[in-house]
């Protein structure tokens, strides 16, 4: 019996000894099908065209992904305000966003330059001179050695800012004198407020309608599209004063645990997918603020434009004090020369 045993074992363990290097592969390569999770957090609403781009984009990465990438998407900030999402990003607590260049400022002053008093009330056309050329170049780079996460290339256009009240009727930039307005954040921004007499106030997005309706700021910076995505005209929300301010803008960027997972190969097919679409997401983008005000004028939104001739008057004056204003943001002077460059000025 117990030779009968010890024969019994003995071929046992032979054949677990046999079938191990059989087994260890088959576990390797189930490892390394298992695909690499992509989280993405926005806090805007999901109707909202970054959110739309967004979308697309991740649908798009999953399918030439063939598996090897699963992505979800965290809307309405959901997972986290864009004022806090670069630091989760860098800390791996999510794996893609898209934050607005003003919330970026604390780590990258740079960031913030499509607000430059130069770029006041000037075309779009003007404004991708600078943001597609050597300045925007010049910030990405910045942004991947101080965060040491991937850019994925060429910024998404939001749209132009433009001034919003509850109470107080928008008829011309002197109304603006007094008022308490919320602005997106960003040193810029806050100086612009300043510039035109009015005491900013920074409130994160996933807040605004609430605060808003509860009086804490009097109007705000923002975009067509932005305001109508959120309903502000729930919160009180019934005049604008449309001037091009400053264009807001989204920078792109995924952190470089997830990059290096990715490899070479997909590395370079995502960033082909953000290049061959961003065209078509700010074709879209641009259509989204234009069917907005047409939208926000349905629910009593009253519309003033600010002339092309005291844009001009303005922005000559404004200009004057960016010396000021670029000292105060930490702001580059060579990044400076750059984009006044790109632009031809």
């Amino acid at each position: 019996m117990s030779n009968t045993i010890t024969r019994r074992a003995f071929g046992a363990s032979t054949a677990a000894v046999l079938a191990a290097p059989l087994a260890a592969p088959f576990i390797r390569r189930a490892d390394a099908a298992a695909p690499i999770e992509l989280r993405c957090s926005l806090d805007t609403a999901p109707s909202h065209p970054r959110n739309v781009a967004v979308r697309d984009f991740l649908g798009k990465v999953e399918a030439a992904s063939n598996g090897q990438i699963t992505t979800k998407l965290f809307e309405s900030g959901s997972l986290f305000p864009d004022l806090q999402v670069v630091k989760a990003l860098v800390q791996g607590q999510v794996e893609m966003a898209c934050p607005g260049t003003w919330t970026i400022t604390g780590f990258v002053s740079d960031a913030d330059f499509s607000q430059l008093p130069a770029l006041y009330g000037r075309p779009i056309d003007v404004v991708h001179k600078a943001t597609d050329g050597k300045g925007g170049k010049f910030v990405n780079q910045e942004i991947t050695d101080k965060l040491h996460v991937e850019v994925l290339g060429s910024w998404f256009d939001l749209g132009f800012n433009n001034w919003f009240s509850t109470r107080k009727p928008l008829n011309s930039l002197a109304d603006l004198a007094g008022m308490k307005l919320r602005s997106p954040g960003g040193v810029l921004n806050s100086f612009r407020i300043r510039f035109f007499g009015g005491i900013p106030n920074v409130t994160a997005w996933p807040d605004v309608p609430l605060a808003m309706s509860q009086g804490t700021f009097d109007g705000l910076i923002s975009s067509n599209e932005s305001t109508r995505s959120s309903k502000l005209y729930d919160s009180g929300m019934r005049y604008s004063l449309q001037d091009r301010q400053g264009m807001g803008l989204y920078v792109p960027m995924v952190n470089q645990a997830f990059w290096t997972k990715a490899g070479p190969k997909m590395q370079e097919t995502m960033l082909k997918l953000w290049s061959d679409n961003l065209p078509g997401w700010r074709a879209n983008s641009a259509k989204s603020q234009d069917s907005a005000r047409v939208e926000l004028t349905q629910h009593d939104v009253k519309f003033v434009d600010v002339s092309q001739a005291e844009l001009d008057t303005v922005h000559a004056k404004i200009v004057q004090e960016q010396d000021k204003a670029v000292a105060d943001a930490h702001i580059s002077p060579e990044l400076v020369k750059l984009v006044m460059a790109d632009v031809g000025v």
